[in-house]
C-alpha cells in the first residue's frame, strides 16, 4: 500500500474511500435481499408475510444497535479487522441460511447474525472514515457513501430476482455469500488504518493535529457517548427524524415494494427492476445532497428532503401500479431515498464534534433502524390482516411530515434562535 501511495498521482484517501464504499456496498446488497425472497419464502414453505417480515424486522432493529458498538469497537481495533470480521461471519450465515427449514433458523440467521454483521459494516464505518482521511469534501465523501446503498441495489437486485424467480431462494443466499467473501482480500491488501500508516496527511490536511483516538472498552465508549449526548434535545430530534427514515425507506419501500407489487400483479424481476430505478435515481440524489450539505444550512435540506418523501409515499397508493405511475413515483422518491444521511451526518459532527460524532451518529443510525424494523413488522402484518400495503404508506408519510417540521429546530433553541452554524 505504501507504495502504491508512492506512484499515485492523487492521495490514497480516494483509493481507501473506494473500498469502504465496496464494503457498504456488499452491505446494502445483504440488507436489500430479504425483499427478494418474501415472496419465495411463502411459496416454499408456506409462511406467511407476518413471519418472514418479523424476521426482517430482527435483521433491521439489531443492524441499528449495533451501530454504536461497532463505531467503537473500530476505534478499539481497526475499521480492516471489523470489516473482515463481519464479512467472514455473513458469509458464513447466508451460506447455512441456505439449508434452513424451521422458522428459528430464518429468525437465528436472517434476523439475528445478519442484523449483527451489517450493522458492523454500516455508514458508522464511513463516518468514521471520512474523519480519519478527509479534511476536504467531506461532505462529498458522505454522500457517496450514502449512495453505496442504491449501488447495492443496482448491482445485486436484478441478479438475485433473476435468481429467485429461476430457483427460489437458495440460489439468491449463494450468490450474497460468495460476495462477501470476495471482499474480505480487497480488505486486506488494499484498506490501512489511517492516513499516517502510509506517511499521509489527511487529504486536504497541511498540519499533523496530533489527535490520537482513546482505546476504550467499545461498550464503554458508547454508552459514555450516548451519556454525555442523551440530556440535548438536539440528539432526540436526530434521533427521531432518523427514525421516520427507516420507516419510510428500508423498513418500508426496501422490505416491501417487491411484494407489493407482485400483489398488483407485476412479475418479481420487473418489480425488482423497479427498486434498480430508485437506486439510480438515488445515486444520484444523494450525492448531490453530500454536495449541498458542504454549503447549505442542512436543517433545510432535512426539511425538504422529508417532505417530498413523504408526498411521494402519499401518492404511490393513487398509482394503481401503473408503468406510468410507478415510474413517476421511482423518479420522485428515488431521487430523496436516503439523501437525508449526509445532513444528518454533518449536523451531528457540527453539534457534537467529530470525536464523539462516529459512535453518536450509531446510536442516531439505531433510530434509523427501529422505525426500519417497527414499520417493516407493521407493514407485514398489516398486509396479513387486511391484504393490501395501503395504509402502511401513508402511515410512513405522515411521519415524514412530522420530521420534516421537527427538522427545522436541530440546532436551535425552542425560541427559533440559532444555536451552531450548519454549513460550511
Amino acid at each position: 500500500m505504501k507504495s502504491l501511495a508512492r506512484r499515485l498521482p492523487f492521495h490514497y484517501g480516494w483509493i481507501a474511500a473506494g473500498v469502504v464504499f465496496l464494503i457498504l456496498l456488499t452491505g446494502a446488497g445483504m440488507r436489500a435481499t430479504p425483499g427478494v425472497f418474501i415472496v419465495p419464502l411463502e411459496t416454499e414453505f408456506g409462511w406467511s408475510r407476518a413471519t418472514v417480515s418479523l424476521a426482517i424486522a430482527i435483521n433491521i432493529i439489531l443492524y441499528g444497535l449495533t451501530g454504536p458498538f461497532a463505531a467503537a469497537l473500530m476505534q478499539r481495533i481497526g475499521i480492516r479487522k471489523t470489516a473482515i470480521y463481519a464479512l467472514a461471519l455473513l458469509s458464513v450465515a447466508t451460506g447455512l441460511s441456505s439449508m434452513m427449514t424451521h422458522v428459528w433458523e430464518l429468525m437465528l440467521l436472517w434476523g439475528v447474525v445478519v442484523g449483527l454483521g451489517c450493522g458492523s459494516i454500516a455508514l458508522t464505518m464511513g463516518t468514521l472514515m471520512v474523519n480519519r482521511w478527509f479534511d476536504k469534501n467531506r461532505g462529498l465523501v458522505t454522500g457517496l457513501f450514502s449512495a453505496s446503498m442504491a449501488t447495492g441495489q443496482l448491482i445485486f437486485l436484478p441478479t438475485l430476482a433473476t435468481a429467485a424467480e429461476a430457483g427460489g431462494f437458495k440460489p439468491v443466499v449463494w450468490i450474497v455469500s460468495a460476495a462477501a467473501a470476495c471482499m474480505i482480500p480487497v480488505i486486506f491488501f488494499l484498506l490501512p488504518e489511517r492516513p499516517k500508516d502510509l506517511g499521509l496527511l489527511p487529504y486536504g490536511r497541511t498540519v499533523d493535529d496530533g489527535v490520537v483516538q482513546p482505546q476504550m472498552n467499545p461498550i464503554t465508549a458508547a454508552f459514555g457517548v450516548l451519556g454525555r449526548a442523551s440530556g440535548s434535545k438536539d440528539f432526540w430530534l436526530l434521533f427521531g427524524t432518523f427514525f421516520v427514515c427507516g420507516a419510510s425507506t428500508n423498513g418500508l419501500i426496501g422490505t416491501h415494494l417487491i411484494a407489493a407489487c407482485i400483489d398488483n400483479g407485476i412479475p418479481e424481476i420487473r418489480a425488482a427492476s423497479l427498486l434498480v430505478a430508485i437506486g439510480l435515481c438515488d445515486l444520484v440524489g444523494t450525492t448531490f445532497s453530500g454536495w449541498l450539505s458542504d454549503r447549505v444550512d442542512n436543517r433545510i435540506l432535512l426539511f425538504w428532503y422529508y417532505g417530498l418523501r413523504g408526498l411521494s409515499l402519499f401518492l404511490l397508493p393513487y398509482t394503481d401500479f401503473t408503468l406510468a405511475g410507478l415510474t413517476v413515483f421511482a423518479v420522485f422518491y428515488g431521487l430523496d431515498w436516503v439523501a437525508t444521511v449526509p445532513p444528518t451526518v454533518r449536523l451531528t459532527n457540527d453539534l457534537f464534534g467529530k470525536q464523539d460524532a462516529p459512535i453518536l451518529f450509531g446510536w442516531i443510525l439505531a433510530g434509523h433502524q427501529l422505525g426500519g424494523g417497527a414499520i417493516a413488522f407493521l407493514a407485514g402484518l398489516m398486509r396479513t390482516n387486511f391484504g393490501t400495503y395501503g395504509s402502511s404508506f401513508i402511515l410512513s408519510a405522515i411521519l415524514c411530515m412530522v420530521a420534516a417540521i421537527a427538522s427545522l429546530w436541530i440546532g436551535r433553541s425552542w425560541r427559533g434562535r440559532k444555536l451552531v452554524p450548519s454549513a460550511a
